[in-house]
């Protein structure tokens, strides 16, 4: 036996989890991501139990010189949970969640999904501020950031976290929080996962639900423009307790819809409410008075029915990409350009969600957490496209390209939300943190990962003590 061989065979000994090489069990499901359009693959899959798992992968990959990738809930659009050729660490079996409901937090490991978290906590009548897929990890989007239904009632999914247990590149286990390694948690609020193996996250949650009030309002394709007008002079005058989210998009096959519009492109606005029916009724009234709507649907659900309301728009295996942008204001020439480049698309889902932010969104310092956003812009523009094949991926990401390129103009600065990226140029990433913050990621990233272990994702390079000087 040489001597790879018994490396392999005491990584195989040590792991309490599944070690397999491809066609081994375990592997298939390990590098079957959501994202279709990846094809890397490893040579190699842990499949962690524990920060014991972790370590062992990492010295592994460590004394064989393979390349790192990380997979919690698989879900990110650059598909960077695959490495080619090098070892994938695979969070998924981690999915114990623990809920305090006296101390309103929870705990949960960083194979969870939003299904999963929300379930766990909703049996309390408490949420965290989560994606709107409800098979998106929570891993990916705590350490990018995190912007969902309840962004305008508690902030951001990374402002909600309060302490991290992190296996760094040196195989160390790191018990975070803003009593110990407040800098690191720092980092970790938006930052990625530029210093570490998140094994387990601990969240403080919102009371909510578990019911809220819903409201669909959707125009047809030639009413877009006047749509996005009147959505735009609409939505500032929602109080705190509501969260909006537009999209051009298809409309819902649903039976409240006529049948003639089921599954037919044009603008959707979605309004939640997340205190009582009638406070909700008064708040959504005046939308009507704007623009009649073509169609519309208002009703009470289940806040754990809201939080996969829009899986369909993103189905596992789908060949997708995505660019965003900011934006203080729906300006008229922004309306334009999103008016004349939506009906370009070509894949049935293909779509253009917009989010908003206000209320505790902008009520963090823009320093209290690293996220790379920024907290003055009002809407997130996001242009998706999410395709059944090869083919059509290829006609509709260049789609989202050119719409992107016509946005980008109006956009506010040079920032972006690196959950939003499909692709990570080293430029882009700095200017999406800014000089000072990324800066100070620069100089966690070289307390805790010098050699850049964790380098497949928005990479932060680590400060050389040169350029510390």
């Amino acid at each position: 036996m040489n001597l790879d061989d018994q490396a392999e065979k005491e990584l195989r000994a040590t792991v309490a989890g599944v070690v397999a090489r491809p066609g081994e069990p375990g592997y298939g499901e390990a590098v079957a991501i959501w994202n279709g359009s990846i094809t890397r693959r490893p040579s190699i899959v842990v499949r962690c139990t524990g920060t014991g798992d972790v370590a062992a992968a990492l010295k592994y990959a460590r004394d064989a010189g393979l390349e790192v990738s990380v997979r919690g809930g698989g879900h990110g659009f650059s598909g960077f949970a695959l490495t080619e050729g090098g070892l994938m660490i695979d969070l998924s079996p981690l999915t114990s969640v623990t809920v305090d409901p006296q101390a309103r937090t929870a705990t949960a490991g960083g194979g969870v999904n939003w299904g999963e978290l929300d379930a766990a906590t909703q049996a309390h009548g408490l949420a965290l501020p989560g994606g709107m897929i409800s098979h998106t990890g929570i891993a990916g989007l705590t350490l990018g950031g995190g912007i969902g239904w309840l962004c305008t009632l508690a902030g951001l999914t990374c402002d909600n976290l309060i302490g991290a247990e992190v296996v760094t590149a040196d195989g160390t286990v790191h018990r975070v929080s803003e009593d110990s390694e407040p800098e690191l948690l720092w980092a970790l609020k938006g930052g990625g996962g530029n210093f570490g193996v998140v094994t387990a996250f601990t969240y403080k949650l919102t009371p909510v639900g578990p019911l809220v009030n819903f409201a669909m309002f959707f125009w047809r394709p030639e009413q877009g423009r006047e749509a996005l007008r009147a959505v735009r002079d609409f939505v500032p005058t929602l109080p705190a307790d509501c969260g909006a989210f537009i999209a051009g998009t298809n409309a819902p096959n649903a039976p409240f819809v006529p049948e003639e519009l089921r599954d037919r492109p044009g603008w959707l606005l979605a309004v939640v409410g997340f205190g009582d029916a009638e406070g909700h009724a008064r708040a959504i009234a005046p939308i009507r008075e704007l623009l009649a709507p073509a169609v519309e649907d208002v009703e009470a659900i289940p806040y754990t029915r809201l939080q996969g309301m829009f899986d369909h728009t993103g189905p596992w295996g789908a060949y997708s990409y995505e660019k965003a942008v900011h934006f203080d204001e729906l300006t008229d020439e922004v309306i334009d350009v999103m008016v004349e480049h939506q009906p370009r698309k070509t894949a049935h889902l293909s779509f253009t969600p917009i989010l908003v932010t206000a209320g505790a969104y902008h009520e963090v310092p823009e320093d209290a957490t690293a996220f790379s956003g920024g907290r003055t812009g009002r809407y997130v523009v996001n242009v998706t496209a999410v395709c059944p094949d090869r083919e059509t991926f290829d006609i509709d990401r260049a789609w989202v390209r050119e719409y992107w390129e016509a946005l980008a103009p109006h956009a506010v600065g040079e920032g972006s939300y690196i959950n939003f990226m499909s692709e990570y140029e080293e430029d882009r990433v700095r200017a999406a943190y800014g000089p000072a913050k990324y800066e100070r990621l620069a100089a966690v990233k070289a307390e805790y990962d010098p050699g850049n272990v964790f380098h497949l994702n928005a990479n932060i390079k680590p400060v050389t003590s040169r350029e510390a000087r």
